[in-house]
């Protein structure tokens, strides 16, 4: 099965060419070999019935409008036991911190989903990895502690340094945040394959998400780190 957590509208605009494309859901229908079943998720309801009316002569298309992080748990990751002989590929890409970690842990205990995952450091950046991490507002925290699952993402995003009156926190590289969420999904979610992460930069040159693939399947790990090596060095616009 191919899932798709925040799918949107299945066409959007490009800034570029100010003409309407494809989404990353009408281009899934479109590849060979297919795959049986094909499950998409979208908050907003304009979104999720503009899905519904362009698949509607699709009889293996199933559109739910909704909470991806409920949606998926209770609809959608049991129709891919790996008891059943079932797998599936899933994109998880939200905009910001919109994911909760329980999704994340969900999919690789279950041994049979292989995800895509939009790591948003922008948001991260913006909203609560500061130099100053006392100014934080409580709001924005739980949204970090949802997404990672606990408090443990403080570790690599702070590091103490010796200060005149003591020891101060500073502000590590975002590179250290990465790279202990590459861990976190190896060692906590139990995905037995997660490759280097490839950072996707706007035009101006910036980081906005670094894009993950976790997975229990060897074969697969190695075709995606092969293609992240590839277009590693490649910005998005």
């Amino acid at each position: 099965a191919r899932i798709d957590g925040f799918a949107g509208a299945g066409i959007h605009l490009s800034k570029r060419t100010d003409k309407f494309l494809s989404g990353s859901p009408l281009n899934a229908l479109n590849v060979e070999p297919s795959f049986k079943e094909f499950h998409f998720i979208d908050l907003n309801g304009g979104k999720a019935d503009a899905l519904r009316k362009m698949c509607v002569d699709c009889t293996n298309v199933f559109v739910y409008e909704g909470d991806c992080n409920k949606l998926l748990l209770e609809k959608v990751f049991p129709v891919a036991k790996y008891s059943d002989y079932r797998r599936a590929l899933c994109l998880l890409d939200p905009y910001g911190l919109h994911l909760n970690w329980d999704v994340m842990y969900t999919a690789g205990q279950m041994k049979s989903i292989e995800i895509f995952l939009n790591f948003p450091v922008m948001d991260m950046n913006m909203n609560i990895l500061w130099r100053n991490p006392e100014k934080v507002s409580n709001l924005q925290l739980d949204r970090m502690n949802a997404f990672w699952g606990d408090e443990s993402w403080r570790v690599a995003a702070y590091e103490k340094v010796k200060g005149l009156f003591g020891d101060i926190e500073q502000k590590a590289n975002i590179e250290s945040v990465v790279r202990a969420f590459q861990e976190r999904l190896r060692n906590i979610a139990g995905f037995a394959f997660v490759p280097e992460p490839i950072p996707m930069r706007n035009s101006n040159g910036a980081i906005i998400y670094f894009l993950f693939f976790a997975s229990p399947n060897k074969i697969g790990a190695k075709i995606v780190k092969d293609i992240f090596n590839k277009y590693k060095d490649v910005g998005i616009q």
